[in-house]
């Protein structure tokens, strides 16, 4: 079972266009709000930003998609997103990305370096939104984000119209200058128009933002360089069945 099948499978009854399951009842709605009165949901109320961007897939780079990160910032050097398939209220939770500056990054073994992307062109280009929020607000962000790398796992493949997050996670990259790694206009077009903004002229705002300080890692877009991508397979194996105690 591998990241990079065409499709998972047979598919549950349904239209696609939300999970299988029953509406939820007038109970189950008490219940959560009355949970989220008492609970603290300290994670969750970290999450400061909302970032609109694109990101397609390391074993298949035609597939392209829209994607919502809700980002978390632990530290100045480490960022945490929930990615969602959109910013609606039954928005589907797509995988996870982590986001490190370039000062890490460099730390890291070659074979990790492989499985990461810059996020320098996206944010040039006018790619990297934060939607309804001026440019001159998120321009500092902008420019500490342009030196970052992410890596970004997508667990839930909605685009193929997976009903349920279905097999193997797929590493995805982020868009680069070069024809393979240019975002559909058509996708760009829908997302701008959405948010009545213009990638075009943000690129325009953004020409004095810089990349990583050091020159661009070999390692990161490791695609753009070797022309291979990263599948993950699923494989059966024997357990460990060491009892953790007597």
């Amino acid at each position: 079972m591998a990241s990079s099948d065409e499709t998972p499978g047979a598919m549950p009854p349904g239209n696609g266009s939300v999970p299988p399951g029953k509406s939820m009842t007038i109970g189950q709605h008490f219940i959560d709000k009355g949970a989220q009165m008492m609970q603290s949901l300290k994670p969750i109320k970290q999450m400061s930003q909302h970032v609109c961007t694109f990101a397609m897939y390391s074993h298949d780079i035609t597939r392209q998609i829209e994607t919502h990160h809700y980002v978390s910032r632990l530290n100045q050097d480490f960022l945490q997103c929930a990615v969602y398939d959109s910013d609606d209220s039954n928005a589907r939770l797509i995988g996870v990305e982590y986001i490190i500056s370039d000062r890490i990054f460099e730390t890291l073994p070659a074979e990790e370096q492989k499985l990461w992307h810059t996020h320098e062109y996206e944010i040039i280009a006018g790619l990297w939104v934060n939607p309804r929020v001026p440019e001159m607000v998120q321009k500092p962000e902008l420019d500490n984000l342009a030196r970052t790398y992410g890596k970004f796992w997508c667990t839930w493949q909605v685009d193929r119209g997976d009903r349920l997050p279905l097999g193997a996670p797929a590493l995805m990259m982020s868009p680069q200058a070069v024809n393979l790694g240019m975002v559909a206009p058509e996708l760009v077009k829908k997302r701008d128009e959405k948010y009545g903004t213009s990638s075009k002229d943000l690129e325009k705002t953004r020409v004095d933002i810089a990349g990583p300080e050091t020159t661009m890692n070999p390692y990161a877009n490791y695609w753009m360089q070797t022309g291979k991508g990263f599948a993950i397979d699923v494989e059966l194996t024997d357990m460990k069945k060491t009892a953790p105690f007597p």
